[in-house]
């Protein structure tokens, strides 16, 4: 046997020593790839509490957090295909909720900044200039529209997922708040939560030449 065959037999791949749990993750994300929802709700259900106390870390609005789980197993749920596989499916979830949760601190930030006060940098305070009425004006009407295509989007949802997402994101319920209102167990509402972000997660990539 040669040198280089031998050292091609030795090397292990990047997935040899997987733990039986890891390897589990791979079968359900085999199954959740072909259409099978149990399969990455499993997923979900494995992930939702490490994920919570990852998250936390960074966030620690309850609520938030909840919500931006939900929307990182969204992203997730989308993107499965280009998941690969010689990597543990933790380390792929986790980076991308890793990445969710900035994007959504680096947008709060910018939201909260006030446009009046200066920023301090060591060169001194940066004041912002404010744009013209007209641009303000373009953009409240780009803001609208898009309102309108959601609010659409929303609407042409199944009856009970229609519901959760107008309570959760129009009435700014509680996840409690909404398992009493419609009677129903507290996963019950998360699933159909999750469910509906997913498919207006879709439906709104099909409008984004709207946007």
């Amino acid at each position: 046997m040669s040198t280089t065959e031998e050292s091609s037999q030795n090397k292990q791949s990047p997935r040899e020593n997987a733990s039986a749990s890891s390897l589990e993750d791979d079968r359900l994300v085999a199954a959740a790839v072909e259409g099978d929802q149990e399969a990455f709700r499993d997923l979900m259900n494995k992930y939702q509490k490490p994920l919570y106390y990852h998250i936390v870390k960074m966030v620690k609005d309850h609520e938030q957090v909840e919500d931006l789980i939900q929307e990182a197993f969204v992203k997730a749920f989308d993107n499965l295909k280009s998941y690969n596989t010689n990597y543990a499916f933790s380390t792929w979830l986790y980076r991308i909720t890793t990445n969710h949760t900035i994007d959504y601190l680096r947008k709060k930030k910018l939201k909260t900044m006030s446009i009046h006060e200066p920023v301090k940098t060591k060169d001194g305070d940066i004041a912002f200039q404010l744009e013209d009425e007209g641009a303000e004006t373009d953009r409240k009407i780009i803001r609208k529209q898009r309102q309108t295509i959601i609010h659409e989007a929303i609407e042409e949802l199944p009856e009970k997922y229609r519901q959760v997402i107008e309570m959760r994101h129009l009435e700014e319920l509680s996840y409690d708040e909404i398992a009493t209102e419609l009677d129903l167990p507290l996963g019950t509402v998360k699933a159909h939560i999750f469910r509906a972000r997913e498919m207006l997660y879709k439906a709104l990539k099909d409008r984004r030449d709207q946007f």
